[in-house]
């Protein structure tokens, strides 16, 4: 038995059948992609939307287990839809664990993504084991949500290595933890 907070063991069986899932996408191609590796592991998205807008409509009143959303969209881009989600507490979609899709990312896409608050960013073309790899990471991981400043989202640290400078965040001074690197 797993306490709160402690990781899942490596052999843990998942059972994805019942997660309700939205992929947020205006290309068809790119949807249909996404849901067929969804299907391939149990996953039936109860939501696959062209428009961003479509998708904060839907997210404003029904719970999601997973929202994969592209980047680039015409009414508003996946960074705005997911800056939004993040920000719209008390609804309970703003910790729903989120992977953004790209089929062109730079480094300064990268760094956006980071700070609206996604869990990862999946580059275009993906197979479906990177996929499941991902949904995989996410449904171990125990990273708190944070709000600083702007941002209100998981914990950007992925490992916890030993930061030789000085602590800049409150909530870990004088607690003899030093700090780990930003990754996203």
């Amino acid at each position: 038995m797993t306490m709160l907070g402690d990781t899942l063991r490596e052999s843990a069986i998942f059972n994805l059948e019942g997660a309700v899932t939205m992929v947020v996408d205006d290309s068809p191609f790119s949807m249909t992609l996404t849901s067929s590796a969804l299907s391939g592991f149990g996953i039936r998205p109860a939501f696959t939307l062209g428009s961003g807008l479509e998708a904060k409509q839907i997210l404003q009143d029904t719970p999601i287990d997973l929202l994969i959303v592209d980047t680039a969209m015409p009414d508003i881009d996946g960074f705005e839809l997911v800056h939004w989600l993040r920000r719209s507490a008390p609804n309970p979609n703003a910790f729903a664990p989120v992977i953004m899709t790209a089929s062109h990312i730079k480094r300064a896409q990268l760094k956006r993504a980071r700070d609206c608050g996604a869990n990862f960013v999946v580059t275009k073309p993906f197979s479906a084991g990177m996929l499941l790899e991902r949904i995989l990471w996410i449904a171990r991981d125990n990273r708190p949500f944070l709000e600083v400043g702007d941002y209100f989202g998981p914990d950007r640290r992925f490992r916890n290595e030993i930061w030789e400078g000085e602590e800049r965040r409150a909530n870990m001074k004088n607690t003899g933890r030093k700090g780990g690197s930003i990754s996203l």
